[in-house]
């Protein structure tokens, strides 16, 4: 079942699926084909992921959808950063060279500079586009406002509440701050099928919390293929799951060994959005195009996050 169709379940949904904590699921507008392209970080095979740049070009390149990782700063604000630390995407280590801890969790101590050690103003000084392309060079950390100002109204947005778990044990609260900004940006009652935004997380508290504070937003939980895997053990597992969330986004491997998931989670009323399709990764398909190609018309997703948007596959393949 794809987008189309569920969009038609979606209304025919009785009320009382629709007012009990996790409403059924508000598609995004369909594409053509009623597939959704979801740009993994911006076109981040193109540009430093998560800068303006990146972003910009998913815009350009036809995204449904602009992915947005959110960390927290030492002073609360909301930021867009895949890692909990600053040094693998920034110049911080010359920057800041004495403010890193110590990460004593392998077999030898590592530099970390964490992110909640750090206010925006700090994070601002920083370098985010060299270590990716010196043509970068300047580019800088954004807040989730400023992915917002940049792509509202031109994509959908859809940010991951990225490790909140590790935020909570410092006293920040991420959920309440998403929410806020949302409210403030007219985001927390988007009308169905506006793809105007969806939620997501691996962190199922903090998805089982934003489903009783914004009900109306989607919400996606994401699934590595060491974990999760008790919500796709069954179809009445999955059934369980859209209590609190409106899709799931598997890792592709898990898709691509369980196929039976789609359509166990499609008759759950949940929409499958699986990651990461890369051109420098893409397994036994020749290339990432077919590879997004058989995941899309084959398997049936409902949607995909890419780091190549420019190659995402509109229609199925002529046979």
């Amino acid at each position: 079942m794809g987008l189309l169709a569920g969009l038609a379940m979606t209304l025919a949904a009785p009320l009382e699926t629709i007012t009990s904590g996790a409403a059924a699921p508000r598609l995004p507008a369909p594409t053509a084909a009623g597939k959704l392209l979801v740009a993994h970080r911006g076109a981040s095979a193109y540009a430093p992921e998560h800068t303006l740049a990146a972003y910009q070009l998913a815009l350009d390149q036809g995204a449904d959808f602009v992915e947005q990782d959110l960390a927290l700063t030492k002073d609360g604000v909301l930021i867009c950063l895949h890692d909990t630390t600053l040094e693998r995407t920034t110049n911080v280590e010359d920057v800041f060279p004495d403010r890193f801890i110590e990460d004593r969790s392998g077999p030898s101590p590592v530099r970390r500079w964490p992110v909640y050690d750090f206010t925006l103003a700090e994070i601002k000084k920083l370098d985010a586009g060299s270590w990716f392309d010196h043509k970068f060079a300047g580019a800088r950390i954004i807040t989730f406002q400023e992915a917002i100002d940049l792509v509202k109204g031109k994509a959908g947005l859809f940010p991951e509440l990225k490790d909140p778990a590790v935020y909570r044990a410092r006293g920040l609260a991420m959920e309440p701050l998403v929410v806020s900004a949302l409210r403030k940006n007219g985001l927390d009652h988007p009308a169905p099928g506006s793809g105007a935004i969806i939620l997501q997380s691996f962190d199922e508290a903090s998805l089982r919390e934003m489903a009783k504070r914004i009900p109306d937003v989607p919400r996606i939980l994401l699934m590595e293929l060491d974990t999760g895997g008790h919500w796709l053990a069954s179809e009445a597992a999955l059934r369980d799951l859209s209590v609190f969330a409106t899709g799931i986004g598997p890792a592709k491997a898990l898709v691509d060994q369980r196929p039976e998931v789609v359509r166990w989670a499609h008759a759950a009323r949940l929409n499958v959005i699986p990651y990461t399709f890369r051109a420098r990764s893409t397994g036994r398909f020749p290339t990432v195009r077919e590879e997004m190609a058989h995941f899309l018309f084959s398997l049936d997703v409902d949607g995909l996050f890419t780091d190549n948007p420019d190659q995402f596959p509109r229609q199925p393949p002529k046979p």
